[in-house]
């Protein structure tokens, strides 16, 4: 999962992108980098780390130029190197730059036609780079010194036949504009809006409407699956349907767990969503224990606090933070090993014995996907004086890999994998365990836009949208994203580069 944006605007747009990661950066603690530009000349910072720790002020005065994008990685498959950290970069044609959220299905089938029917080189493992060189590829077509918006949208539109999976992006050419374009079936989120200054109307492509709201952007909407949206560096917006039979397929688990609840996507605000998950978890628990003995229901922070609020409103039970969460320590299942997940949840986390002693508690988490950091809270809150400690899941079990670019661990990982709900329960130290139901899950976000009529629900029921996946291609994810293929390439160097482009 990663987060992109890009700003035109009548001024340096340096602290606008910067801000604008920030906000972003729950979308990727592992890597971030901009690109600005500025009098023929693109600007480019890019390292592993926080947006914090990766952009000095020296950096920032480089970053001059009204235009330009910026991205923050969390790790995936394979390596970490600050190679692999965004915007990359190609000089041919014009000049490009592109920021890239998702992750293509068809990728090792690409890079040899990028070589062998492209003539072009790849220099890293990433897909993203594979997407450039499509792009770069397509609008080197037009065989024109000066590229127009139709040119762009025919390229769009050849990349959304060459290129399968999921991909929201924002690319940078130099001199003439950025464009931000979606796959098809619109898996992973992108809106646009504008704001009005004093010197004239400016423009913001980003991953969540949350990068928009917090600069002042008044969002426009949401950029459609297959469509592409151009904003020259004039100022000029044109938006395009580039693909043949595009549709709503937007990852469900976007609601559950990586978005911020002060996100609006397609139409459906993040928040409500996650009250609805509550509220419907709520019902199942009257359902399945109707003669329950909660005192009280605690989320385990952050993301579970909308949904745990809810479900306690509805079942008439206390709502209480029992636990104080550490704001300096990433998310624990990003983590590419068991050893420094098991000791980062008492760093991340700490119980206040106050709210559990003697009481029979009910923790809400968004989801479960190893088990390993679930099993250490309800530990915590047991030796913070618990009688009982039942454990509530805002989401389905999680059993299936995702291919979409949310890069989580081998599917023998998963606690779920070949166990029950009540052997789950056991495993992680549960008196007992709920999940929410899928049809559940599907109505809570459904409830926000009704015409979106179905969700990638992959992790969940297995079921991919882009219909091309194999047991063959879930095998070689499943290489690279075990633990032990993690234990390699975790650290990287800093770049830092000037890019000129003359005419």
């Amino acid at each position: 999962m990663c987060g992109i944006i890009g700003i035109v605007a009548k001024n340096n747009v340096n602290q606008d992108l910067y801000d604008g990661l920030t906000v972003l950066q729950h979308r990727g603690q592992d890597a971030a980098g901009i690109v600005t530009y500025d009098d023929n000349r693109l600007h480019l910072r890019k390292g592993n780390g926080l947006v914090k720790d990766v952009f000095s002020t020296t950096d920032m005065m480089r970053l001059q130029g009204n235009m330009g994008i910026g991205h923050v990685r969390y790790p995936t498959a394979g390596s970490s190197s600050s190679a692999e950290a965004q915007p990359l970069y190609v000089n041919s044609p014009y000049g490009i730059a592109l920021a890239h959220n998702g992750n293509l299905t068809n990728a090792h089938e690409l890079k040899e036609e990028i070589y062998k029917q492209d003539l072009r080189h790849l220099n890293t493992d990433s897909d993203s780079e594979v997407l450039l060189n499509v792009f770069a590829h397509e609008i080197q077509t037009s065989h024109k010194l000066r590229i127009n918006e139709e040119d762009v949208f025919n390229a769009i539109s050849a990349v959304h036949k060459r290129c399968r999976g999921a991909y929201a992006s924002v690319a940078m050419i130099t001199g003439y504009g950025i464009v931000g374009f979606r796959d098809p079936n619109g898996i992973r989120p992108v809106v646009y809006g504008k704001r009005n200054t004093s010197s004239g109307i400016e423009y913001c492509i980003a991953s969540e409407s949350v990068a928009l709201d917090v600069q002042g952007f008044d969002l426009i909407d949401d950029i459609k699956p297959g469509e592409a949206v151009i904003i020259t560096a004039e100022g000029n917006v044109y938006t395009h349907q580039c693909a043949d039979n595009p549709r709503y397929n937007p990852c469900i688990f976007e609601h559950v767990y990586f978005a911020r609840p002060d996100s609006i996507i397609d139409k459906i605000s993040v928040y409500k969503a996650r009250l609805r998950m509550g509220e419907k978890l709520a019902g199942k628990i009257m359902k399945t224990y109707p003669d329950h003995d909660i005192d009280v229901v605690m989320p385990i922070p952050d993301t579970s606090r909308s949904s745990a609020l809810e479900l306690a409103n509805s079942l008439g039970v206390r709502y209480r933070e029992g636990f104080i969460k550490n704001r300096y320590i990433g998310r624990t299942f990003i983590m590419p090993g068991q050893k420094q997940r098991k000791s980062s949840v008492k760093q991340k986390l700490n119980a206040m014995e106050l709210e559990f002693k003697g009481r029979n508690v009910l923790l809400v988490d968004d989801s479960i996907v190893r088990g390993t950091t679930s099993n250490q809270i309800v530990k915590m809150a047991r030796e913070a004086g618990a009688k009982k400690v039942y454990f509530a899941s805002a989401s389905p079990a999680v059993k299936y890999p995702n291919v979409y670019g949310i890069d989580m661990p081998s599917p023998e990982e998963f606690v779920a994998h070949n166990r029950s709900t009540d052997e789950i329960a056991q495993e992680i130290d549960a008196d007992w365990l709920i999940y929410q139901d899928l049809e559940d899950l599907i109505q809570s976000c459904h409830r926000g836009n009704k015409k979106i009529t179905q969700f990638d629900c992959s992790v969940f029921d297995g079921k991919y949208v882009t219909g091309d996946i194999d047991q063959n291609y879930l095998y070689q994810i499943d290489q690279r994203r075990n633990d032990n293929a993690k234990q390699h390439n975790l650290f990287g160097e800093n770049e830092i580069l000037d890019i000129h482009n003359s005419d």
